[in-house]
């Protein structure tokens, strides 16, 4: 069962949120931050990076201080109005072909603690001690967790009928991206979406499992300080993002190693041959095309690496993930890499043109070799989830990457 909540969003006003949403923080070049700041003052960039009003790098409790003092300013100067009405939110980006339709909404921390709302990374103590301490003080939620569902008729035809009426926003960004969100206050209808969804087994996280957990975490302190508690307080929620899984588009990441750990070409060569059938491919370049299959990249070479089955064994479902293949035939014990999260021998790209970009850095000499992948499928990331397994770092890079500023959750 999936609990989805509708709720009086925070949003910008229509004539101000192309100026407004922006992409995540960590997207932004530094020199394309500061145009932003120094030539859009309603960018939600603004609240995210307060310093930038007393031309002073801000951090910690300071830093979150000033970004609630921001969106406060935001809220005075009515570039932010709040929603009269409890709302669900259908929320469009189209770019050429690609189309992605789903739903803002309010998703419970109780689901999230039963298991109903599947993760398939681990997330750090650090992390989530410190976004929960964020959200604390800022009092909103402005980036929402991408979530996936099984695709269901009945959701797919309340939404359909929605997106006949007029939209709310519809504006086109710099990267092309033509973006469209539907209101939903309709009393008859958000309790149609919300008996679908009682439907609907299991959420799968597809990004955002930091802000998820931190939004746990944030609600069993709050809980803890209200002698009043009844379950329904806004904390108790968190705001997601929820999209069938028909329409997640899922990239791979390669794996660049700074070196062969202290083995020559040909004595590395003679350890993969253990686990993999290798064909040099030549200096064109050569990327895979099934499961158990790699590219490998290597002194101005492209190789096919071939998993032999016979003398790798299938335990279960991580065992069978190409990330989890490649980690324990050749980056752990062959490379010397234990820790994907935290050796600085590793690094990882992804992107319409990684395989290139991979090849550039190899022959500038900054990495030794490099891995090419293809990407992991909603199935593999469910039977992950299902099973209660974590996936190696860096398994998969998902779209839709979403805006922020466009839809604020107050706790």
């Amino acid at each position: 069962m999936a609990v989805i909540k509708p709720f009086k969003a925070i949003r910008p006003t229509e004539d101000k949120v192309g100026f407004v949403a922006s992409r995540s923080y960590q997207e932004y070049s530094r020199r394309e931050l500061n145009a932003v700041l120094d030539f859009n003052p309603f960018s939600f960039l603004h609240i995210i990076n307060p310093g930038y009003k007393y031309a002073k790098n801000v951090s910690g409790q300071e830093r979150f201080k000033l970004v609630h003092n921001r969106y406060l300013e935001f809220l005075e100067d009515n570039i932010f109005l709040k929603d009269a009405q409890d709302s669900l939110y259908l929320y469009q980006m189209r770019k050429g072909s690609t189309t992605f339709t789903g739903l803002f909404c309010g998703t419970s921390v109780k689901e999230y603690r039963d298991d109903h709302i599947k993760k398939h990374e681990n997330t750090l103590q650090r992390r989530e001690e410190l976004f929960a301490n964020y959200l604390e003080t800022v009092k909103f939620n402005a980036e929402p967790v991408l979530m996936t569902y099984a695709d269901d008729t009945t959701i797919a035809g309340i939404l359909k009928k929605t997106m006949q009426s007029e939209s709310e926003y519809l504006f086109t960004t710099r990267d092309k991206i033509t973006h469209q969100l539907w209101t939903i206050s309709d009393s008859k209808t958000i309790t149609a979406l919300q008996k679908a969804f009682q439907k609907v087994d299991s959420l799968y996280i597809a990004d955002g499992h930091h802000r998820s957990a931190s939004s746990n975490l944030l609600a069993m302190k709050a809980e803890k300080k209200n002698p009043n508690h009844t379950g329904k307080e806004p904390y108790n929620y968190f705001m997601s993002y929820l999209l069938p899984e028909s329409e997640i588009r899922i990239y791979e990441f390669n794996r660049m190693v700074k070196d062969l750990n202290q083995l020559s070409k040909e004595e590395f060569l003679i350890r993969l041959d253990e686990f993999y059938r290798i064909e040099n491919q030549g200096n064109i370049g050569y990327k895979p095309s099934k499961k158990h299959h790699f590219s490998m990249y290597l002194d101005g070479e492209f190789y096919s690496l071939y998993l032999r089955k016979k003398v790798y064994q299938f335990t279960d479902a991580l065992s069978e993930l190409d990330t989890q293949i490649l980690f324990k035939t050749i980056l752990e014990p062959i490379l010397g890499i234990r820790d994907l999260r935290k050796d600085k021998r590793i690094q990882y790209g992804y992107g319409k043109h990684n395989v290139i970009k991979m090849k550039d850095e190899i022959d500038k000499g900054k990495f030794a070799v490099g891995f090419s992948l293809v990407p992991i499928t909603i199935s593999e990331i469910k039977a992950i989830a299902d099973a209660g397994l974590v996936m190696p770092p860096k398994s998969t890079y998902i779209e839709p990457k979403l805006r922020s500023g466009l839809t604020i959750y107050e706790l």
